[in-house]
């Protein structure tokens, strides 16, 4: 199709262009770098999934830059017959969407998945060339249109066996689905297109035997989706899905036809719409017909968008529960009001009274200060864990720097880990031999700790004097650091319940192994978190790591590039721990330093934009 056909004329204004593609890459690293160059020539942000089975682009730009990149990948044969999705819109007005949704870099990520059908990546993926049968536009438009309207289809048996499969999030399909009178529309209302396997799983009846309509925004989720529905056999073959998604259906049919509402992008646009003014969405919290979400208000707890009117932003001191939330029994309201008194106990006078090491036996809950909506003096209170034998006293020297630089942003809070470490000491070498010798004195020192230690370690628990080192530094060290986590964990819900709320966590080396554990272990057992997102510097993959499946919670990793100096954790072993997390809500910086947490620019500025998604 021509990148200008299904769009207005933008002449040298601002455009997006969407496409997707299956088919095998012979060469990944040849298309990250011809991306790399032709999107930063062409001065195009945004962002681009590389897969051994193909692409998934979304990019803005001017328009004559657009169609440049669209000329350039149509003289490579891998892009033969790929459906360019191309518009004209206005300049981003609105910085910190634009941000959120991506649109401030050139991200170019090499994935397994185009997009994450299942949240178990040993799980085997559905086999893009079994999809369903695309149909057009015009040809899905047909369909709905026959079976809506008694008597233009003969086969009477067939209409009542046919139903729409809406394959989006229920953020998406809030404020804009398909409607047509006798035709049943399935909405599973999921949070992420991860769920949808399950769903289709636990509702098998619904679709067996049936003619299956799917739906989304651009079509590539329909690819795997329709090949998994085919994939379970007698039952289940006559599933169509519509070529080029919701957008294309709009370009063809600009009054609607029959879509209702708007099409939700993930692109600064948010959402765009037909000539039909419906309004099918409503607030969370009074109901009225509403469906911008510009606001980008969250869900406490899963972090999904929530719909909020004008008037209803007003209101302050609020956080907002989503209908899946509620669902599952968090919050029996939209909305919770924060208390905005100060307790006695603060979180420096708990970590001098030791409130760190003990297991909380007298100490009630504390009630910090924690604002919400779009207050000026809004700070994020993030909870710091320290790395293998250091102690929060030390690590709050360590980032004081980036406290500094973050003042006006976060609070940071620091603990100690649980397992307190013996006192070690490394004696004077000599001819590459190691010579007995005294250790330092006991007085003025400070005890060390760890979230994870190995199983020797954990035998000289109970042992308070010093230990001799009895080999020089081992950079793989961590790697047998495997024990002790039910008591890490129970401790930190401790200090949730106790110092709490938070709206982040914050990982060190040994630190954001930690969190990742935490988070897992959260997702595993109720599937809704303590914190609203998770920042990781230096950390590696636990070993053995508990489960494949991949961790939903907004995630920041900082981590040394191949080429720094990192002595301790290999670049290697951060970007293995970043891979746990889903990539869609991820990002990842990496600096030429070593062991250390950057704060010079451009890192601590990536750092902020992240950070401001949640304030």
């Amino acid at each position: 199709m021509a990148a200008s056909e299904g769009r207005s004329e933008g002449g040298d204004g601002a455009g997006v262009l969407l496409y997707y593609k299956y088919a095998p890459v012979p060469d990944i690293a040849f298309l990250v770098r011809f991306y790399d160059s032709n999107c930063r020539s062409l001065a195009l942000l945004g962002r681009i999934r590389i897969a051994p089975s193909g692409v998934n682009v979304t990019v803005g730009g001017s328009m004559p830059s657009l169609e440049k990149h669209i000329a350039a990948l149509k003289s490579m044969s891998l892009f033969d017959d790929t459906d360019f999705k191309l518009a004209s819109c206005e300049h981003p007005s609105d910085a910190r969407v634009t941000r959120e949704c991506g649109f401030t870099e050139l991200s170019i990520r090499v994935v397994k998945e185009l997009v994450t059908f299942r949240s178990d990546p040993l799980a085997e993926v559905p086999k893009v060339c079994d999809a369903g049968r695309h149909l057009s536009a015009a040809e899905f438009h047909a369909v709905l249109h026959d079976a809506a309207i008694p008597g233009t289809n003969m086969d009477s048996k067939a209409d009542k066996q046919l139903v729409l499969l809406d394959a989006r999030n229920l953020y998406e399909t809030r404020i804009g689905k398909f409607k047509a009178t006798n035709v049943e529309t399935l909405d599973p209302e999921i949070r992420q297109y991860s769920d949808l396997a399950s769903w289709i799983d636990q509702h098998s009846e619904k679709l067996h035997g049936k003619r299956i309509l799917m739906y989304c925004t651009g079509g590539i989720r329909c690819e795997t989706a329709s090949a998994y529905i085919r994939s379970k056999g007698a039952g289940f073959e006559n599933v169509f899905q519509l070529f080029g998604g919701i957008q294309r259906y709009l370009e063809q049919f600009p009054a609607g036809g029959y879509f209702r509402g708007k099409n939700f992008v993930f692109d600064h646009r948010i959402s765009v719409g037909s000539k039909d003014t419906d309004v099918i969405g409503s607030c969370l919290l009074c109901g009225i017909s509403f469906d911008d979400y510009s606001s980008r208000y969250r869900c406490h707890y899963c972090r999904m968008l929530v719909l909020v009117c004008y008037d209803c932003q007003v209101i302050s001191s609020r956080v907002y529960v989503c209908e899946l939330c509620r669902k599952n029994g968090k919050g029996s309201n939209p909305m919770m009001l924060q208390e905005d008194e100060h307790e006695d106990i603060s979180p420096d006078s708990l970590e001098e009274m030791g409130i760190s090491n003990s297991s909380f036996p007298d100490i009630k809950p504390a009630q910090f200060p924690r604002t919400h909506g779009n207050s000026g003096d809004r700070k994020l209170r993030i909870l710091c864990l320290h790395g293998f034998r250091q102690n929060a006293s030390n690590f709050k020297g360590r980032t004081s720097s980036l406290a500094k630089k973050l003042k006006n942003m976060v609070e940071f809070v620091f603990v100690d880990a649980p397992h307190e470490l013996p006192f070690i000491y490394k004696p004077r070498s000599s001819d590459s031999s190691y010579v007995q010798q005294s250790p330092p004195p006991e007085m003025n020192c400070n005890r060390r700790y760890a979230w994870l230690t190995s199983e020797h370690s954990m035998n000289l628990l109970e042992e308070q004097c010093w230990k001799m080192t009895d080999a020089p530094f081992d950079p793989l060290q961590y790697q047998q650091q495997t024990f002790g986590f039910e008591v890490s964990y129970q401790h930190l819900k401790n200090v949730i319940s106790h110092m709490g709320p938070f709206d982040g966590v914050f990982g060190f080396s040994q630190g954001a192994a930690m969190v990742a554990l935490f988070c897992q272990q959260q997702q595993r057992s109720s599937h809704v978190m303590d914190f609203q997102f998770a920042i990781l510097c230096s950390g590696f993959l636990p070993i053995p790591w508990g489960s494949k499946e991949s961790i939903r919670c907004p995630s920041l990793h900082c981590f040394g590039s191949s080429q720094g100096q990192d002595r301790q954790i290999a670049n290697q072993a951060s970007r293995e721990l970043a891979g746990m997390f889903d990539e869609e809500c991820s990002m990842i910086i990496e600096h030429e330093m070593g062991h250390i947490i950057p704060t010079r620019s451009p890192y601590i500025d990536q750092m902020k934009d992240f950070l401001r998604r949640f304030l």
